[in-house]
């Protein structure tokens, strides 16, 4: 069985975007493209000035957004005439398709935010499909408990905890693991897939190589394989998060990912048209 190694340690940079709001950026940065994964942004502050402005309207065309709150509140609204209120714990799955505008907003006036998003791309036959969501409540997470280790499911299954995002694409993992001190986490993933480990907290182990130290707010991107196996040093948190890579060539224009630069131009027409939302 083939032995997933750590194959590059990212440590994010600092950012902001939307009206302000300051994040550690690693994916869309280093690396650019982690094939199905475009960017991803750990947002997080006790200070309200860091993160007050939110992000005010603007359009996505051709990717998913993937919203995991652990702290905080944010209301959301969009285009469709969908609105709601993200809260500690829940994840937004929004599917954006042939385009969506849609804004998000902190719900507090203070107090500690902290949370991700990940971008992950959409294939040309998905592109401009209708947009779509999954809502995920916190206190209907699938959750796998026991004495090393507590493992929240979003997406994959993890022994009998399965999530709710099934029939994907890229078939997703997605959990937020808790391990504890000198316990290991054992996984199986698909060969075919591009895996990385986010760092929250603590620090780990990976593999049976030897590697640089692995604490705090830390992207590991591993190697292709089968066995996973992640020692923790300390009380540790952090992201396992998997996919199938689509293999398109991608064009980047901000908020739209499309296949060539001709559709690029195209999105960014309609939205000055006022013919984006179809």
């Amino acid at each position: 069985m083939t032995k997933i190694e750590v194959k590059k340690i990212v440590n994010p940079i600092l950012s902001s975007d939307g009206a302000g709001v300051k994040l550690k950026r690693s994916i869309g940065v280093d690396p650019d493209y982690f094939d199905p994964f475009l960017m991803l942004d750990e947002f997080g502050s006790d200070n309200k000035d860091d993160y007050i402005g939110g992000f005010p309207p603007h359009p996505h065309r051709g990717i998913e957004t993937v919203t995991y709150m652990l702290q905080g509140e944010f209301e959301h609204k969009d285009s469709t005439g969908s609105k709601g209120k993200m809260t500690s714990g829940d994840v937004q799955w929004m599917k954006t398709g042939s385009g969506i505008i849609h804004s998000e907003m902190p719900a507090m006036s203070d107090g500690r935010l902290h949370g991700f998003q990940l971008w992950i791309n959409m294939p040309a036959k998905l592109k401009m499909s209708k947009p779509d969501y999954i809502y995920i409540d916190a206190e209907k997470m699938s959750t796998h408990i026991d004495n090393e280790k507590k493992v929240k499911v979003i997406a994959g299954k993890f022994e009998k905890t399965e999530g709710p995002v099934k029939g994907h694409n890229v078939e997703p993992v997605y959990f937020d693991i808790e391990l504890n001190n000198n316990k290991e986490f054992n996984f199986i993933l698909p060969e075919t897939h591009n895996s990385f480990i986010y760092l929250i907290n603590g620090e780990i182990k990976i593999g049976e190589k030897k590697h640089e130290t692995l604490k705090d707010s830390t992207l590991i991107l591993l190697t292709n394989g089968k066995n996973l196996k992640i020692e923790a040093k300390l009380d540790s948190k952090f992201l396992l998060i998997s996919g199938k890579p689509i293999n398109e060539k991608i064009a980047r224009g901000g908020p739209f990912v499309m296949n060539t630069k001709a559709e690029i131009l195209q999105a960014v027409q309609d939205y000055h048209n006022g013919t984006f939302v179809k």
